[in-house]
């Protein structure tokens, strides 16, 4: 399989379905295309009714070209990470990984443009963030859920509005900024710089004001964050964590007993936004729509950061006690979306945080609506009951 025949199949399954978000090559399966979360087989008149491992290793062998680190890494570590350009009609992020002796693929479509707070309609308090002087803020959620793209929404608001410095260390680069009022050097992972550490490390001598890194993988990257942020820079990351109150406990979680207090306090003064999110399916089957959990940072988060949350302190309750500035949890993200028709009322239970929350908020809805809240009918007081307790003998005359 040459470059050209490879470019030509993923060209054919770009044009099967635009809404594609993802491309898999798995050895015995047939070419699939992820599409609102879901796999399907496309391109069936390419004639490859299942991949071989002569297939998906010509692809492999394409798409790293003479990348001799990549294929180093793969030989070593099992899997790599890269990007591909499809000239004049997409970029991607892939990760080509080993399984029982065959490689597979799997390819993220990255938009070409950079997209703004407005198109993708993401709460209006994310503005906030692009406002900071200085300070930590986190973009968390499972793998796919957006993060990325709402990163890059608030490096496009800093872009428009403010005439500084920023560095991006990504693995790969997935959003190009073309500077507008700030400017940018967006460094990837590999070419550019060999571990994340690292590169945040050297970056503090970049003159930069705010530094994007692709993700918190360890302890050490965690640390050069906050001194980064303890010395003048805003400093925004990702983390594979499902809500706020699991990204402060995965900070803590990094760090041995004996550091656990100062590092407490530091990521008290450091930590200034969390942002968690998780992809929803539509109702009818058509098309995602993103839920969020926003927690901001004031006293009372700061002491459950120093002293651990306690009954009536969670994180949980202070984002939902702080809805007036913008703060919101899952749940009540959730239940906006089905008030609005957006969701099914299974998808909001299957996606919600606390289920009783939800289900009551559920009921209420449609209280307010006028549909029913129960499935239980025909109930009603037997008013005869009392009458014949009242002729019944007493145990002692049995």
């Amino acid at each position: 399989m040459t470059r050209k025949e490879f470019d030509l199949i993923l060209t054919r399954m770009l044009d099967a379905d635009p809404r594609l978000s993802d491309i898999n090559f798995t050895v015995g399966r047939p070419l699939q295309a992820e599409v609102d979360g879901l796999l399907k087989a496309v391109c069936h008149d390419l004639g490859i009714e299942s991949l071989t491992p002569f297939h998906t290793e010509m692809m492999m062998l394409n798409l790293i070209g003479r990348d001799r680190r990549n294929i180093q890494h793969l030989l070593t570590h099992g899997s790599c990470d890269l990007s591909y350009h499809l000239p004049g009609r997409a970029r991607f992020r892939v990760n080509i990984f080993s399984q029982r002796g065959h490689y597979s693929i799997v390819m993220r479509q990255l938009p070409t443009r950079v997209p703004t707070v407005e198109e993708l309609k993401l709460p209006a308090v994310l503005n906030e963030i692009a406002q900071e002087k200085n300070g930590i803020a986190l973009v968390t959620g499972a793998t796919g859920s957006g993060k990325s793209t709402t990163l890059a929404a608030i490096l496009n608001v800093i872009n428009r509005e403010k005439a500084v410095h920023v560095v991006t260390l990504e693995d790969p680069v997935e959003y190009v900024h073309e500077p507008v009022v700030a400017t940018f050097n967006q460094r990837e992972l590999g070419l550019d710089f060999d571990s994340f550490a690292g590169g945040l490390r050297a970056a503090l001598r970049q003159a930069p004001k705010v530094i994007l890194v692709g993700e918190v993988r360890d302890r050490e990257t965690i640390e050069i964050a906050m001194s980064a942020a303890e010395t003048g820079h805003l400093v925004l990351s990702t983390l594979h964590t499902v809500d706020a109150g699991q990204t402060i406990h995965r900070i803590i979680g990094m760090f041995e007993l004996e550091e656990e207090r100062l590092m407490r306090i530091r990521l008290a003064d450091s930590l200034r936004w969390v942002v968690s999110q998780r992809l929803l399916p539509k109702a009818g089957g058509t098309g995602r729509v993103a839920a969020f959990e926003i927690m901001g940072t004031n006293l009372r988060v700061k002491e459950a950061i120093i002293s651990g949350e306690s009954e009536g302190k969670t994180f949980y309750e202070m984002t939902q006690q702080a809805k007036p500035f913008g703060w919101v949890t899952f749940d009540d993200y959730i239940l906006d979306l089905y008030s609005r028709d957006i969701i099914s009322e299974e998808t909001a239970l299957a996606y919600a945080s606390k289920k009783a929350v939800v289900k009551r908020g559920l009921d209420q809805i449609k209280a307010g609506r006028g549909e029913k809240t129960t499935d239980i009918e025909g109930l009603k007081i037997d008013k005869e009951y009392s009458k014949r307790i009242g002729q019944r003998k007493p145990f002692s005359e049995m």
